[in-house]
């Protein structure tokens, strides 16, 4: 494979190379996967280090090498890489700024792992601001781990909110836990100084309150099993990690946000790279709340200033503390909060909604609140004028549908989608339906609107809105919606009333759907009778459309999940345009890239020697050591007319109607009987799962939903039981009699080897009954449980075997530690085995590649 690529990104060119270099040897992670995770978070990384100086943590050879810390940009840093400069007393240094993910690729490419930053930003005209944020890092000493930080964390919390801080977790990927808040209203004045005064006051507090536990005193020779509270990262000079950045240490870790209820599992641990990229699809940014602290500082526009009294109404109804969705403007101009997904990471006093030249901006959302409803936006006059469509938007020129006027939303609106917790107004999940831009044909205020919408997604069309109700009483908001006889072609142009619509280009591809990872209770429902059991690939997923060319030709481009084009890099997954008729076209497929070993098995690894290339002498080369395949699983459009909205079984028959498969491309058939023996065959063959398809619904681009599940092996291993650690500490003279987790271990020659813990499968009912089934005993019945995890242990008999499912087993360590059980999952308990019977299992084929 080359070792020099140039790709373009954002309109910035950059020369990547050697993506195959592995920077984590313990888990073989190399550059490209590194490069993959930045551009797989940048939305939330780059939200939380933007405009701020970047120290940077280098590890060109590796983590097993000695790294640099690198604060001066040098001659080979590219001209557009944006920076700032602060006069030291005796020198100058100028840093890198974060703000783009051009920057965050180059960053990646010099095998840049960490980025530590400030709690302050610069300004518009580079002036630092006041620190946004407050941060207090829980640092364990010797003898304690993350669930003591978990503990002082709670503790803090206690202290924080009673000064009006709400703080938000991230454990570090180093050692231990990282407290924000974000610092808004009559704390946004506070100079660095006072920040860290009031920090450090707050760990002296701690300190007093929990002796036992807590020291906030800087000397190392104090710290021996207590926690660290180190306030001084609060100093303008100081630095973190910054939030969402990988660490330099022996596995992929990542300073990774989490939810207090996360910090209540005993077995708390660092997450690695792959694991934050699918928490961050699942559930967007936790650490948005945040954000709040910068977006209290942007300077206020002319046109922010204009809009604030309109959304009166719609702020009276919400209260920013219990629901993520966007605020607008405040009465100074300034954000009161931006849309999970929005781009936060504006310059202060950059608006980042401020309306721009060009046409309005229109949005129809997905509202599954007590409900379901459509909410249909317009912008107009600096907010979106918003109605609710029961029905939905209406296809028929002669059937109306009801549209009832609602407040007045802001821009940031036109942007979110999210969950309305329980109990707030509006509660329930909101999705983007389509989204675009609009041409103005009336706007009598109160009365009437016409507009003809632009979308991508669903092609152009013309509407009507014409008030029915009073301007009193109980119908004083009632409108009806009417698509016009007369619609536009797809230039816009209104058409003759009785000409046909045309079909619509397919234009930009859309998002893929994706899966939700099923619990124990939700595999248990999983009835093959509603239920198709499909393969889980493990490559690169891709919508494919295909396309007449101007000579006729069909034309097959390839879409990745983020938007980039695929098509130069796997130049011969074009062969699909001779195995589809030219009648179907155009044709929108959802598929896997994948790349098989000898064996015949995807290779996510194989398949990364492929990545990132386009110039053809590159991709050339590479395709002679390594050769790709389509698989293809779905069908969102056929000539032109969506099909999305059909039941699964119903596209799945298109599909196989519309395409004629041969090498490189298949149409796998989906795996015969239930989900256990689909996931038996899945493992049989080695491969990395399954993904369970609701036979009634439709395709829901860019959704994660539980209508698909996916579900990875897990290896299985039967333990035995000797103690448990309780869920909680208890009042004192307590006796907690609730387990948070298991402490397992094999037999071994006539003794016992511990194997790790197991706190995670359980439902409540569970850690109860378990420990009702143990016979406590007074000491260890076995030597080698380490001091953290025997700290608060109650000991059992060992007599009662259990199954747990497991990711794999840690290496022997260097000090001899032995092997452990890594990520187990309750199963259950085992009645028909003895502790004598249980041994260690072989690792299987489908376990090596789940």
């Amino acid at each position: 494979m080359s070792r020099t690529q140039r790709v373009t990104v954002e309109g910035r060119t950059l020369t990547l190379s050697n993506l195959d270099k592995v920077l984590y040897p313990a888990t073989a992670t190399t550059k490209g996967e590194v490069l993959h995770y930045l551009a797989s978070v940048a939305p939330a990384l780059l939200a939380h280090a933007s405009h701020r100086p970047a120290t940077r943590k280098r590890w060109p050879d590796g983590v097993e090498s000695t790294p640099f810390f690198q604060k001066n940009l040098d001659a080979s840093t590219p001209a557009w890489v944006p920076r700032r400069t602060i006069r030291h007393t005796s020198s100058s240094n100028d840093y890198v700024l974060v703000d783009d993910l051009a920057t965050l690729t180059w960053l990646g490419q010099t095998a840049t792992l960490e980025i530590h930053v400030p709690q302050w930003r610069f300004g518009r005209t580079g002036t630092p601001l006041p620190p946004d944020r407050l941060v207090l890092d829980l640092d364990p000493g010797p003898g304690v781990g993350l669930p003591e930080c978990a503990e002082v964390a709670r503790h803090a919390r206690d202290i924080l909110v009673g000064m009006d801080l709400e703080p938000v977790p991230v454990t570090s990927g180093s050692k231990g836990i990282h407290l924000y808040a974000a610092l808004t209203g009559q704390h946004g004045e506070l100079t660095s100084d006072a920040v860290s005064a009031v920090a450090k006051e707050l760990a002296r507090h701690l300190a007093a309150e929990h002796p036992d536990t807590v020291v906030f005193e800087m000397k190392r020779a104090l710290r021996e099993g207590k926690v660290f509270v180190d306030w001084s990262q609060n100093n303008e000079s100081k630095t973190t990690i910054a939030p969402y950045s990988p660490r330099g240490r022996e596995r992929p870790t990542v300073a990774a946000p989490r939810t207090w209820d996360e910090l209540d599992d005993p077995d708390l641990r660092h997450l690695e790279l792959d694991e934050v990229v699918e928490r961050f699809e699942r559930d967007g940014d936790l650490l948005a709340p945040l954000l709040a602290g910068h977006l209290d500082r942007l300077e206020p526009t002319p046109q922010r200033l204009a809009t604030f009294t309109r959304l009166g109404t719609y702020r009276a109804k919400r209260d920013p503390g219990r629901t993520p969705e966007p605020f607008g403007p405040d009465e100074a101009g300034s954000d009161a909060r931006t849309a999970p997904g929005a781009d936060a990471a504006a310059d202060a006093g950059t608006d980042s909604t401020e309306e721009t030249p060009g046409a309005p901006s229109f949005v129809i959302q997905e509202h599954h609140a007590r409900r379901l409803h459509w909410d249909f936006r317009l912008e107009h006059e600096g907010v979106l004028v918003s109605w609710a469509l029961p029905k939905g938007e209406p296809t028929d020129p002669g059937r109306n549908h009801l549209a009832v006027q609602t407040e007045d939303h802001p821009l940031e609106y036109g942007t979110f989608e999210g969950s309305i917790p329980a109990g707030e107004y509006g509660a329930g999940e909101v999705t983007i339906w389509d989204a675009g831009t609009y041409e103005l044909e009336k706007w009598r205020e109160d009365a009437e609107v016409i507009v003809t919408l632009h979308s991508e997604r669903r092609g152009p069309r013309r509407l009507a809105l014409i008030r029915t109700g009073g301007r009193d009483g109980q119908d004083a908001n009632s409108w009806l919606i009417h698509r016009t006889k007369a619609q536009p072609d797809d230039a816009g142009t209104p058409a003759p009333p009785e000409a046909a619509a045309p079909p619509t280009s397919p234009g930009r591809a859309p998002r893929p759907m994706l899966a939700t990872t099923a619990s124990t209770g939700e595999l248990d429902r999983l009835d093959p009778e509603r239920w198709a059991f499909e393969v889980k690939w493990d490559g690169f997923r891709a919508v494919v459309t295909v396309s007449a060319g101007p000579d006729g030709d069909p034309q097959v481009r390839l879409t990745s999940r983020s938007g980039q084009d695929l098509t130069p890099t796997f130049p011969e997954l074009a062969a699909l345009g001779e195995m589809v008729r030219p009648a179907d076209l155009p044709l929108v497929l959802d598929g896997e890239i994948v790349a098989l070993d000898g064996q015949g098995r995807p290779s996510f690894r194989r398949l990364q020697q492929r990545a990132n290339l386009a110039k053809p002498r590159d991709v050339e080369r590479a395709r002679r050591r390594v050769t790709v395949d389509l698989v293809l699983f779905d069908v969102l459009e056929v000539a032109g007319s969506p099909v999305a909205d059909r039941p699964w079984t119903a596209r799945r028959a298109t599909l196989e109607g519309v395409v004629s498969p041969r090498p490189p491309v298949h149409v796998p058939a989906p795996l015969e009987g239930t989900l256990a023996e689909a996931l038996a065959e899945s493992r049989r063959l080695g491969l990395e799962g399954v993904v369970a398809k609701r036979r009634d619904a439709g395709y829901r681009p860019g959704r994660r939903s539980h209508d698909w599940f996916k579900v990875k092996h897990a290896r299985t291993q039967e333990v035995v039981v000797v103690g448990w650690r309780p869920l909680h500490a208890g009042a004192p003279g307590e006796d907690v009699r609730t387990a948070g987790s298991l402490l397992l271990a094999v037999p071994d020659g006539g003794t016992w080897r511990y194997v790790g813990k197991v706190g995670t499968g359980f439902r409540d009912r569970d850690r109860r009954d378990v420990v009702a089934a143990l016979q406590e005993v007074p000491s260890a019945p076995l030597e080698g449980v380490p001091a953290v995890e025997a700290r608060h242990a109650r000991w059992a008999t060992p007599e009662r075997v259990a199954e747990v499912g497991f990711a794999g087993w840690t290496s022997v360590g260097a000090d001899g530690a032995e092997a452990r059980l890594r990520h187990a999952v309750w199963r259950g308990w085992r009645p028909d085995k003895a502790p004598a019977d249980v041994v260690v299992e072989p690792e299987s084929g489908a376990a090596r590649n789940s």
